[in-house]
């Protein structure tokens, strides 16, 4: 569907055909949070930074992904808890696709909790905005988290490959997955999953290697880029580190050569 692949154009490098977005849905989940006190100026260091796409629940949408008049894509978030509630991860719909369409999205986002008590429902929920995103020619990320008590690990390679599965299986165009800690097991997440795979960022990192050595093993395993949060906007330059993860997806650079990026000692 030609009206997809333009939204999707508006999502990824159109050269590589790799992606780095930076969600910053967290406020619904934990409130304002460091990094997310002034969403409008949070956004726009982001945007500094020469991300490909910005995600956003629909409340944000105004603070202005596109002041900068940088072609910045934007992804509408769907889902919802919050860490009060008797499950937070029981996420439910909270916008409709055709709201989001009205907002301007260039995208979908969706989280699903496999494992979760009440997975059945947010597989169920998936069926339904993939169902709407097919016929509106909307690309949809699926966020694929595996959690709930059957769940001992959730970085553990076997769960994570078949939440990755499921997202495919189930007409997601992109997933986001935890990163399973290095390239010879998360090459098993790419290899059984059809659709581009993105990394979470997961908890905040220690160091900003850290980060970057995972995002460099992730894209050698066979991901397709990143979407990354919390390390992205409570970073102490998030201008820079965007820059820097942008030119590791991207351009192949070193880990080294996107610290000095970064503007952090090698």
């Amino acid at each position: 569907m030609i009206g997809k692949q333009i939204r999707l154009e508006r999502l990824i490098n159109r050269d590589t055909g790799t992606t780095v977005i930076v969600p910053m849905d967290h406020g619904v989940t934990m409130g304002p949070i460091n990094g997310l006190v002034n969403i409008k100026n949070s956004i726009q260091k982001v945007v500094d930074g020469g991300v490909n796409a910005v995600l956003l629940h629909k409340g944000s949408v105004d603070a202005g992904h596109r002041r900068s008049g940088k072609d910045v894509g934007l992804f509408l978030h769907l889902s919802a808890s919050t860490m009060l509630s008797p499950d937070p991860n029981q996420k439910v719909l909270v916008c409709s696709v055709e709201e989001a369409i009205k907002l301007g999205a260039d995208g979908i986002s969706i989280h699903i909790n496999i494992g979760a008590e009440n997975d059945g429902q947010m597989l169920k929920d998936f069926g339904k905005i993939g169902k709407d995103c097919s016929e509106w020619g909307m690309p949809l990320l699926a966020m694929m988290y595996t959690r709930g008590e059957k769940i001992e690990n959730e970085y553990d390679v076997e769960a994570v490959k078949l939440a990755a599965r499921v997202a495919s299986e189930l007409g997601a165009d992109m997933v986001k997955v935890n990163f399973t800690g290095d390239v010879e097991s998360f090459r098993k997440v790419t290899e059984g999953c059809s659709i581009p795979i993105l990394i979470a960022g997961g908890e905040k990192a220690k160091s900003t290697r850290d980060i970057l050595n995972n995002i460099k093993m992730a894209m050698d395993a066979g991901a397709r880029g990143v979407s990354i949060g919390r390390n992205v906007f409570q970073h102490v330059n998030p201008t820079n580190f965007c820059k820097g993860v942008s030119a590791l997806v991207h351009n192949k650079y070193s880990i080294e050569q996107a610290l000095q990026i970064i503007g952090e000692v090698v």
